[in-house]
């Protein structure tokens, strides 16, 4: 450091010898890393394309270092130094895809959304394009003078691309908008300088300071956006929490009101009378009972079900995909149709319940693009219009072996079987099997989140089938089985058993 340069001017002076260019590059690349393992954690590719674009910014800027712990871990690919403005369109590109993900870009502006992102796939287009001409001459300028284009290209796609984000509703907007103004602002300022320092025949190096100050302050402002649009999903959750306890309380004091009236009419009633008035209030008490936990146990449905499923379907209509859409949004009427109908009754039939449990598990595949194989067996001596079972019943099961087994499962095909056996002339058997991660895995990856949910729909069809027991000689019970192979977990199998004349 020279005697004449403060510490201040030195540094800003001299980024690539000071270590303010490792500093920088420390800082990208730990967010990189961060994010990255976020993005397991969470499943949200939100962090997968935040952690690609910090890590592809530490590559842009690579080429100025020379030594340090982070050298050594790039060095054996040390050529990509060359390729400095490949790197820097790709994170470009990682941006606006970012931006798109962070602010839901796609569901609240759909149009303007798909619009976008066919320009985005053109500007990919010519990339792709330059970098394969490049690979065959083997001439750098096609790289330098591309990206020259690249930045017009790019340029007019974000002053296009920033017009929605001011119509967003969400104060999440500000992040992108603020984050993205500091790195325009330090970018130009930075580009003049350069110009002017070489203009003068002096050293670049203080103008790149001005760049590196540019990526550590937006990158603080996305990280604390993402920050907070984490707190935002963990709010929501917490409130849907909230609203299931509220009515599960009311539902409980709705129970003991219920229990208070009886008690009065009894005391009220003459001795005669009493016997049968109590016969028939008892009845009716457990009716309403059971009505109830019908209630509880529809009000575990995924909060979001209805809404993605009503998304899904407009996926198809946005993507004209009209035979698709209609076909879903037939199914899912239908579906809401039969769980309406069900809460005039405690009791479906076998037919009715399995003809719901093929439509609930229909619409939930097409979230996953179909890619459950699902298959329903029983014994043909049953006659499934006159078994009685309680309503729903299998609903909870079927929704844990997708979203906390088949969902977690990508590394062998998702297989669902429903199969139905009589045991006794009086029991009967349905088995729920799944090849998902297993009991054990998920309750490790439940432990892991930050916002954990019990699951009361179990719990309450537990509750249910003991009640439709008491209507029977034999008692019904639910029994969970873990399956292995070759020692290790390989799904779940579920066993509800039945009382059934």
């Amino acid at each position: 450091m020279s005697l004449k340069q403060s510490p201040l001017e030195y540094l800003i002076n001299h980024p690539h010898q000071n270590g303010f260019l490792t500093f920088t590059l420390g800082i990208l690349f730990v967010l990189s890393v961060y994010h990255f393992l976020l993005y397991f954690q969470h499943k949200d590719k939100l962090y997968l394309l935040y952690s690609g674009y910090t890590f592809f910014i530490f590559l842009s800027q690579f080429q100025w270092l020379n030594d340090g712990f982070l050298y050594t871990i790039i060095k054996p690919i040390e050529g990509i130094k060359k390729l400095p403005v490949v790197f820097t369109e790709i994170y470009f590109i990682l941006y606006a895809f970012f931006a798109f993900e962070f602010l839901n870009t796609k569901n609240e502006l759909p149009k303007r959304y798909k619009y976008s992102i066919r320009a985005l796939y053109v500007i990919i287009a010519f990339c792709v394009i330059k970098f394969i001409i490049f690979l065959f001459s083997k001439n750098f300028d096609i790289l330098y003078n591309g990206y020259f284009i690249f930045t017009i290209l790019m340029s007019a796609f974000v002053l296009v691309m920033y017009v929605p984000f001011f119509k967003s509703k969400s104060f999440l907007k500000y992040y992108i908008i603020v984050g993205s103004l500091v790195l325009f602002l330090t970018s130009v300022i930075s580009l003049l300088y350069y110009l002017d320092l070489r203009a003068q025949e002096k050293s670049v190096e203080p103008a790149y300071s001005i760049l590196y100050f540019g990526f550590i302050l937006e990158n603080i402002i996305f990280s604390l956006g993402l920050g907070h649009k984490q707190k935002l999903i963990l709010d929501e959750r917490d409130q849907s929490k909230n609203n299931l306890i509220k009515q599960l309380k009311e539902n409980e004091q709705l129970k003991d009101k219920i229990q208070e009236q009886l008690e009065r009419d009894v005391r009220n009633l003459n001795e005669k009378a009493e016997i049968e008035r109590l016969k028939n209030l008892e009845i009716q008490y457990d009716k309403e009972l059971a009505e109830l936990k019908v209630s509880s146990l529809r009000s575990q449905m995924n909060p979001h079900f209805i809404f993605n499923s009503l998304n899904s379907i407009k996926r198809y209509i946005i993507d004209n995909e009209k035979e698709n859409a209609v076909f879903y949004l037939n199914k899912f009427s239908k579906l809401i149709r039969k769980i309406l109908a069900s809460t005039e009754s405690k009791e479906s039939t076998l037919e009715e319940e399995l003809e719901t449990l093929k439509l609930y598990v229909n619409i939930e595949n097409l979230r996953f693009n179909n890619t459950i194989d699902f298959k329903l067996e029983y014994d043909t001596s049953l006659n499934l219009s006159s078994i009685k079972i309680p309503s729903l019943i299998t609903q909870p099961f079927i929704e844990n072996a997708i979203w906390h087994g088949l969902s977690l499962n990508r590394s062998k095909k998702r297989e669902l079987k429903v199969l139905i056996t009589k045991e006794r002339d009086s029991l009967l058997n349905i088995n729920i099997i799944d090849n998902g991660i297993g009991r054990q895995k998920s309750k490790e990856l439940k432990e892991k989140k930050l916002h954990k949910r019990e699951s009361l729909g179990i719990k309450l069809s537990e509750e249910r089938l003991m009640h439709f027991s008491k209507n029977h000689q034999t008692s019904g019970y639910i029994e969970f089985i873990d399956l292995f192979e070759k020692g290790f977990p390989s799904g779940t199998k579920v066993t509800i058993v039945l009382p059934f004349e």
